[in-house]
């Protein structure tokens, strides 16, 4: 079985599941009790956040560990436009995950108004956009660092620098990002960011939200006071640990970027060159390493994947969280695809350790089928 379905999740890692263990088994406290193992707990689950804040160039306090990528989403958007007193005006792209889209639609039951960015044809937000729709009363921006439907990466520090002109807090949402692209919070520019971490190589269940001290923040989550009140529960010290060992991790493999880059463009150009009709969509330069997502001609995305599980490839056809939908992508329909073109889209996403003979492998199917 070849696996290439990263971008809806990672393999778990060894040494994520290594380094978890112990505090899954002797070491299982709950951080808030004040004895041995209570206490043992707490200096884990305090040291993973530490480390979790050095890979993002930020401070520990500005850390707060989530269950997913999904709830980071929702705590940025609604907490930030919730305690915002600039007014109740939010812009998110056209092009996000639909934790932020919902999320930013539900602040309307409230009276918010949620404007959309536009994108081009090959999903970019243009910087001159999101400073025309830049308002007095613009509670919060929010824009996906890199897309998981199509892998192309925004330009974040330029769009974050427009909003910082206006002093408008800017959220991204870096969920894909994470394994591949720099998270250094200063460079980005960005007051919030989302993170998850079975995108990383943890089990599913653990996940990190960045928010910048000082950024007014209306806390969701209610009882316990734990995480300084912005996250009340009880924190998972093993998922924790997880989390930071998978940052570190695709902190030190970035060196191997190039490598991974030639293989996915290789793949593009086989796929290209023998499957008539192949169109790569997304941007064919600001892509993800791992990340190669077509639209064919004259096939549903869903029976090219079933026709492709037999042979042995797993991939998906868009998000994750809308397999089975058999409605168009609002992603690729924002980018200007025609629904009927939308329902025929396939991403291939792969991994650091996935060879450039498996992709070719790939390619052949794809040629065979199509």
């Amino acid at each position: 079985m070849m696996y290439l379905d990263y971008a809806a999740t990672a393999p778990p890692r060894r040494e994520v599941l290594a380094a978890m263990w112990p505090h899954l088994t002797g070491s299982f406290g709950n951080p808030a009790s004040r004895h041995e193992l209570g206490l043992a707990a707490e200096r884990a689950l305090e040291d993973a956040r530490a480390r979790v804040a050095a890979q993002l160039g930020a401070r520990p306090t500005e850390i707060v560990f989530t269950s997913g990528g999904t709830e980071s989403d929702n705590a940025a958007i609604k907490g930030i436009a919730l305690a915002s007193a600039r007014g109740k005006h939010v812009l998110i792209s056209a092009v996000e995950h639909s934790a932020v889209r919902e999320s930013a639609l539900w602040l309307t039951r409230f009276g918010y108004e949620v404007q959309t960015l536009p994108v081009d044809a090959e999903g970019l937000v243009s910087p001159a956009d999101l400073r025309a729709a830049l308002r007095e009363d613009t509670a919060l921006v929010s824009v996906q660092y890199a897309s998981n439907e199509v892998g192309t990466v925004q330009d974040l520090a330029g769009l974050s620098a427009v909003a910082r002109e206006r002093d408008v807090p800017f959220h991204t949402d870096a969920v894909q990002a994470a394994a591949a692209l720099s998270l250094d919070v200063t460079e980005l520019g960005v007051h919030a960011m989302s993170l998850s971490g079975h995108k990383l190589g943890t089990p599913k269940g653990i996940g990190v939200l960045y928010l910048r001290r000082r950024t007014p923040f209306e806390a969701l989550i209610h009882g316990g006071g734990q995480q300084r009140d912005l996250r009340s529960g009880t924190e998972s010290p093993a998922a924790a640990v997880g989390m930071a060992t998978a940052l570190e991790l695709a902190a030190a493999e970035r060196e191997g970027l190039a490598g991974w880059e030639r293989r996915r463009d290789e793949f593009i150009a086989a796929v290209e060159a023998s499957v008539p009709g192949a169109q790569l969509s997304g941007h064919r330069l600001r892509r993800l390493p791992g990340h190669a997502s077509f639209v064919f001609p004259a096939r549903s995305g869903e029976s090219v994947l079933l026709d492709l599980e037999r042979e042995g490839i797993l991939c998906s056809s868009g998000s994750a969280c809308h397999a089975g939908s058999s409605e168009p992508s609002p992603v690729l329909t924002a980018m200007g695809y025609p629904a009927e073109q939308a329902q025929t889209a396939v991403r291939f996403t792969f991994g650091q350790e996935t060879t450039a003979e498996e992709l070719h492998q790939v390619a052949q199917a794809l040629q065979q089928l199509l």
